[in-house]
């Protein structure tokens, strides 16, 4: 079966046919493995993984403790359209005016 190489942004794709993805079990996102060997492109169909869940996710990043954190970077004061009104921040700054309105929280 031929099928055309295409430009993708910097990168290149080859569109898989609805009856390979078919035959090897594959969905659009599916992972697959790559090896250049000889001249030749193998791809292979990795196991499946499933999507964690919050608990699984929130269960790693305790384990992870407070070394496993990321730092909290300070970017300065909120400017212009970073201006965000979600409860999180302070509420120095006035909601902005949509239209004459006030922007609902």
């Amino acid at each position: 079966m031929k099928v055309q190489i295409s430009k993708w942004g910097n990168s290149a794709a080859v569109r898989l046919p609805k009856v390979v993805l078919d035959q090897l079990g594959l969905a659009p996102g599916a992972e697959v493995e790559l090896v250049v060997k000889e001249g030749a492109i193998r791809m292979t169909a990795t196991a499946g993984t499933t999507p964690l869940t919050l608990a699984e996710l929130v269960r790693s990043m305790d384990e992870a403790g407070p070394e496993g954190q990321s730092p909290t970077v300070d970017w300065g004061a909120d400017r212009g359209s970073e201006i965000i009104d979600d409860g999180y921040t302070s509420p120095v700054h006035p909601k902005p005016a949509v239209r004459g309105k006030t922007r609902a929280s």
